[in-house]
């Protein structure tokens, strides 16, 4: 009996799999990895020529030898009709035209469908010979960059694209940028992003293309003001927009079948009290709009005005502010379903009741952390203001007229202000029937984690609720 199951446990399993099982099995891994294990038996040997993805990094062995592996393997695989996916990185630095003559090889493999480059020197893509007619998915990041001539057929570089993500790519020529997003006809999904880091970013403020349908671009460069001149996204087939970087001059955007919007607009500079002093007398007298003038150069009407007509709007806590101080005028947003925002206890709720009084139809407001910065322009919304004088001021709460159906609210620490918050909401939001509460307690005390959590929960159970139908649920 032992002698059997001993016989049994030591057969060689995976290698009685059909060699496409064993192929596809190899392609999970690194590349050096997987030919490494031609050395195992003769059933391996020749099983490197059955993977299906090419996964070529010398970030772990090193340069030495790494070149003469791609060279071997490109020769050994490049009439492959398997390889779908090419991942190329240089960690070290190589011959520029052995580095070109791998990303020629991998676009002429003729069933080549992702591409993914990146590297940390810098390395030029010969555009000439940038094309496939099979890529629909291609990753470009830090040093390496296209640059010369545009490829023969009317500049088409890859007509079956349809998701190119460049990050931190520094174009040799910013027009080039725009040749490529223009030289794929089919694109659907273009994400770029650009950190705060010593490379110029090659994304000129402009998006230009018919075809796209989620677009995210992260632009963190204070230092390159130029691109926040004028912005413009000509974007008519745009379903998601996730878009952060400074707020900019002027916008002028094409948003038509635009349906969800993720904002995170940063200003130049931080907003202070003497900022809101100055929004509060604008229409005091001329002289006071001149001043608020003087330090409103720029305008997110535009852009705040094309998206109107969404139905789901994520704003970070930047952003509420940037509304606030930098939108001449709210449109209302007839199709806003779903509202979401961030709070920071270093920014305020100024623009929060303007945007509940403006979206008519709304059902579902997210809440990430209720501490914000107690300003005297957060209205009816909150509770910075004292209930007296909202009663004296004869106003109409803005949540009363609110038709929010669903409320959430993550971060919830259970402070005295986060309850009083909670408070004001349910004894306000006539229509509520779901408010979800995300708790957060402290673990570092963990004997009295359960003991704080059940406190937090049943204080919020006892909280007095406009709506009959509302059910308080934690998460």
């Amino acid at each position: 009996m032992c002698a059997h199951r001993v016989g049994m446990g030591s057969r060689d399993l995976i290698s009685s799999l059909p060699d496409e099982v064993l192929g596809k099995i190899l392609s999970f891994l690194p590349t050096h990895i997987a030919a490494s294990t031609s050395v195992l038996s003769k059933r391996w040997r020749n099983l490197l020529a059955l993977v299906n993805k090419l996964d070529l990094s010398d970030a772990s062995g090193g340069p030495l030898g790494f070149p003469e592996f791609v060279d071997k393997t490109l020769a050994l695989l490049k009439n492959s009709s398997l390889i779908k996916t090419f991942h190329l990185n240089c960690e070290h630095r190589h011959e520029d035209s052995r580095v070109d003559g791998w990303i020629r090889t991998a676009l002429e493999l003729g069933f080549l469908e992702e591409l993914r480059l990146e590297t940390v020197g810098m390395y030029s893509i010969e555009t000439e010979f940038f094309t496939s007619n099979t890529l629909v998915d291609l990753t470009i990041c830090d040093g390496f960059y296209p640059d010369g001539r545009l490829p023969p057929a009317g500049g088409v570089f890859f007509p079956a694209l349809k998701r190119l993500s460049l990050f931190s790519v520094a174009f040799a020529d910013c027009a080039m940028y725009d040749d490529l997003v223009l030289g794929c006809p089919v694109l659907e999904e273009l994400f770029l992003h650009y950190p705060d880091d010593n490379n110029p970013p090659a994304w000129t403020g402009d998006v230009s293309s018919s075809s796209i349908e989620r677009l995210t671009i992260i632009h963190h460069y204070p230092d390159y003001r130029e691109a926040y001149e004028f912005v413009s996204f000509t974007t008519p087939s745009l379903l998601y927009l996730d878009y952060s970087g400074y707020v900019a001059d002027q916008y002028d955007v094409d948003f038509d079948s635009l349906v969800e919007a993720r904002l995170d607009i940063r200003p130049w500079e931080a907003f202070t009290d003497e900022h809101d002093d100055r929004s509060d007398s604008e229409d005091d007298d001329s002289d006071s709009k001149d001043d608020a003038d003087s330090f409103s150069s720029w305008d997110v009407t535009g852009l705040v005005t094309k998206i109107s007509n969404i139905k789901t709007l994520h704003l970070s806590s930047d952003s509420l502010e940037v509304f606030h101080f930098y939108c001449r005028s709210m449109p209302v947003f007839h199709n806003l379903l779903t509202l979401s925002f961030e709070s920071d206890k270093e920014k305020g709720w100024q623009v929060v009741p303007l945007l509940l009084n403006s979206s008519p139809n709304l059902e579902t407001l997210v809440i990430k952390g209720l501490v914000h910065k107690v300003t005297n322009r957060c209205g009816d919304a909150c509770i910075c203001i004292p209930k007296k004088k909202k009663k004296e001021e004869g106003v109409p709460c803005c949540l009363s007229t609110c038709q929010v159906k669903m409320l959430t609210v993550s971060g919830y620490l259970g402070t005295c202000r986060e309850r009083k918050q909670i408070s004001h909401f349910l004894a306000n939001l006539k229509c509520l029937e779901t408010v979800k509460v995300g708790v957060q307690v402290d673990n570092q005390q963990e004997n009295h984690v359960h003991k704080r959590y059940m406190g937090i929960i049943n204080a919020l159970i006892k909280l007095p609720r406009v709506s009959p139908n509302c059910q308080i649920q934690f998460f």
